[in-house]
């Protein structure tokens, strides 16, 4: 069958910070391939939609498939399936990935059949059977596939994430693909999944608190085969296991292969396994993301991170020994008054480390969606990006918001204004030599993306497809929360079959 899958547009944070290559919907794309399918991959985040329009018209798909990995792209996917069914009739829509497998019935009855099917959970077991189905008739009976009949048998997970390989060569302008000055970025997988049960966070919840790692030598050659130089690190929570990280760490050493990395990971992770750190900073580790999340104990407490603020400051401590930059993300509370905001600055620009925010967002597949006591201000999709309250602000949400973006632009300044950017001249040069312009451009972007009435207008307008209400529940069993189970993987029919 001929497949065409697509990745929506940008995000506001992802507008200037970074832009990551969608690394899952290129092993679907892979997974498709194997099984004899002929597939092409139309990315928004660095394609217009012209040139969606045009692929669709030359390619004429029997099937398409839309990634949501986040809840506000639903919307653009919804309108993006009834155009693709408007151009080809014929097409079997379907949309997968993170946030949509929690709101997979929701979101096919908002829909109003331009949406065929959701595929919940991992799309690399899903889609072969999935477009096998779609040429023979009863797709109600893939595992993972939701329709309106219902939902079919429970979906399947890899049982282990060696294949199938990235499709890689599928994607076009390649070189917008960034983060920070790493530019440009390519992404690898090293583990899915994570142990932890963070209250704010679906990844536990969409795994089933599984966690599976590539095997060294599959991971060794996927970085082989990665032509940038630069690669970001994709996985949860980066070298849980030690004995893992040097594995792969050794057959690096044994290719010879020589990239830029940039990871993310947990303070006490670092702090419990400060050797495998240090031996991929001899690699070529340069940057390490920190969810501390929190500056102080009730904080922390809240969002169940199980780690103390000593830790934090000690991890911080430790990359800097290390001569690995750390940024920081801080979830900022919708409660905060200014003298909290207050507090947070001057944190901020005492440590000096890059301080990222994201707002306090329950999101479906979250613990805090069935419990946060809070209730929702708005169901509009597009504002649940980790950039926009949705729940109850203890300042005036105008105020909320000035607040929120003064902070923002003082830590901007601190590190992407003229005077980082002149003691980034090096890199700029370097990157710009290389026809690299993402980070120059990220340098001066500020102030177009982060604007209080930019936010604050955003909540004004018409809004045509909301999430659904949250449903109290009992998570005394979080088993409950879960849309993958051990039990049910691809295991050694998946390395016999394709997909």
């Amino acid at each position: 069958m001929r497949l065409l899958l697509v990745h929506p547009s940008a995000l506001m944070y992802s507008e200037i910070f970074l832009r990551l290559e969608p690394l899952g919907l290129e092993r679907v794309a892979g997974a498709a391939r194997e099984a004899g399918h002929e597939v092409r991959v139309v990315d928004l985040q660095v394609l217009g939609l012209g040139r969606l329009r045009d692929e669709v018209r030359s390619f004429r798909p029997e099937a398409l498939g839309i990634s949501l990995n986040y809840l506000a792209n639903i919307p653009e996917a919804i309108a993006l399936a009834a155009r693709v069914k408007q151009e080809v009739p014929g097409c079997f829509v379907f949309l997968g990935g993170h946030s949509v497998s929690f709101v997979a019935e929701e979101v096919l009855e908002q829909a109003e059949g331009a949406v065929d099917a959701v595929v919940r959970g991992e799309g690399e077991p899903a889609v072969a059977p999935l477009l096998e189905a779609v040429r023979d008739g009863g797709v109600e009976g893939v595992p993972g596939v939701v329709t309106t009949a219902g939902r079919g048998p429970a979906p399947l997970m890899l049982h282990g994430i060696d294949t199938p390989l990235p499709a890689r060569d599928l994607m076009r302008n390649r070189r917008r693909y960034f983060i920070g000055e790493l530019d440009p970025c390519a992404s690898a997988e090293f583990t899915r999944g994570c142990p932890w049960d963070c209250s704010f966070c679906s990844a536990w919840t969409f795994y089933g608190r599984s966690y599976r790692k590539a095997s060294p030598e599959a991971a060794a050659q996927d970085l082989a085969n990665v032509r940038e130089p630069n690669v970001f690190i994709v996985d949860d929570v980066a070298f849980i296991r030690p004995e893992h990280g040097d594995a792969i760490a050794a057959e690096v050493e044994r290719r010879g292969i020589r990239k830029r990395y940039y990871l993310e990971t947990r303070a006490d992770v670092l702090l419990r396994h400060p050797e495998v750190f240090e031996r991929w900073a001899r690699l070529g580790l340069r940057y390490m993301f920190l969810g501390m999340e929190a500056i102080d104990a009730e904080g922390l407490d809240l969002y169940r991170k199980r780690v103390s603020p000593d830790e934090n400051l000690k991890a911080l401590e430790t990359a800097r020994r290390l001569g690995i930059k750390a940024a920081i993300n801080l979830i900022v509370d919708p409660s905060w008054d200014e003298e909290r905001f207050r507090v947070v600055r001057e944190f901020a620009l005492a440590v000096p480390e890059i301080v990222h925010f994201t707002v306090m967002t329950p999101y479906p597949g979250t613990e805090i969606w069935h419990t946060e006591a809070r209730r929702l201000t708005t169901r509009d999709y597009r504002l649940f990006d980790i950039q926009h309250a949705v729940v109850p602000t203890t300042l005036p949400l105008e105020r909320f918001y000035e607040e929120l973006v003064r902070t923002q632009a003082v830590i901007n300044r601190k590190h992407l204004g003229l005077r980082t950017a002149f003691g980034a001249a090096r890199v700029l040069t370097r990157n710009l030599l290389h026809g690299q312009t993402n980070f120059a451009r990220m340098l001066w972007k500020f102030n177009q993306v982060y604007n209080p009435r930019r936010q604050l207008a955003d909540h004004a307008r018409p809004v045509r497809y909301e999430l659904p209400l949250p449903q109290r529940l009992d998570v005394g069993d979080r088993r409950e929360l879960y849309v993958h189970t051990r039990s049910a993987t691809q295991g050694a029919r998946a390395r016999r079959a394709p997909g």
